[in-house]
């Protein structure tokens, strides 16, 4: 049962100069951190002189995108060991299916099933429509209005971010391959205030993946079939094991909605229309 009622409203804190986010309990010792990203326009894709870009990240379009609470980092270990023990709602979680163990590291080898029932469970729980990104918020919210390969900039090094450095984009220089993912928030944030875009976990996204952006929701929406028993689901961001041309913002690839691999997590989004904002 929720903690709370649905029409509770949100306690709004500011990150020094990163806009504002709530921190949703989700026990006595452990909370989520969730930033409200701001409705805006931006253009979704690769230009096809991007250095990396592929056809599936093209024709570059635009869209516009209502705001959304997204996570401040990928779900932890932690985290999820806590939404675990809630009350089950379609089907069993494994309490610690991690490679890299660590409450502070990402969970990982989670499919895209176990992130829905992740999200169900969680809205359950506190009241609120939480769920998985969609493609356009998640690239919306990793480019925090910027149209450079990384947000970073044109390029990555690997005092910012987790990813194989041993592999140089652009003007970069060659770095570490730490092998493993790392604790979330170990490096620098987004002008959103959003830590962990670019590499540690791919992340998934509640769309159905499709060949190119051909018929794409320009509404922010996700693009999502009538029948989804068959398709694949979209992941984001890259992971510690890609080289840094899959690290891009604009990068996008898809699995089985049932993948268990290591170097597969999510982060979680909070719907405001279906909840009241505080000030």
């Amino acid at each position: 049962m929720p903690t709370e009622t649905p029409e509770k409203r949100f306690a709004l804190a500011h990150y020094k100069l990163r806009g504002k986010y709530f921190r949703e309990a989700l026990s006595e010792e452990l909370a989520l951190d969730m930033v409200l990203i701001p409705a805006g326009q931006f253009w979704m894709g690769s230009q096809p002189e991007e250095p990396g870009a592929m056809d599936r990240e093209q024709p570059q379009h635009e869209v516009k995108v209502p705001q959304f609470f997204i996570g401040r980092y990928p779900i932890t270990q932690a985290q999820w060991r806590v939404v675990e023990g809630y009350p089950q709602i379609k089907q069993k979680l494994d309490p610690a299916p991690s490679r890299f163990k660590g409450d502070n590291r990402p969970v990982e080898r989670v499919s895209w099933n176990d992130a829905v029932e992740f999200c169900q469970r969680l809205s359950r729980h506190t009241g609120r429509a939480y769920r998985l990104p969609s493609e356009a918020e998640w690239e919306y919210a990793c480019r925090a209005g910027t149209t450079t390969p990384f947000h970073f900039g044109p390029t990555l090094s690997d005092d910012l971010a987790n990813y194989d450095a041993t592999a140089v984009f652009g003007s970069g220089f060659e770095g570490e391959q730490r092998g493993e993912t790392t604790e979330v928030g170990q490096f620098p944030p987004n002008r959103f205030g959003l830590h962990d875009m670019h590499g540690n976990v791919w992340e998934w996204c509640e769309d159905d993946y499709h060949e190119s952006y051909e018929g794409a929701p320009t509404d922010g929406t996700a693009w999502v079939e009538e029948d989804r028993s068959e398709t694949d689901r979209v992941l984001r961001g890259g992971s510690w094991v890609d080289v840094p041309w899959l690290c891009r913002s604009a990068v996008r690839f898809n699995d089985s909605r049932d993948l268990i691999f290591f170097t597969v997590g999510f982060r979680v989004v909070c719907d405001p229309s279906r909840t009241l904002l505080g000030s």
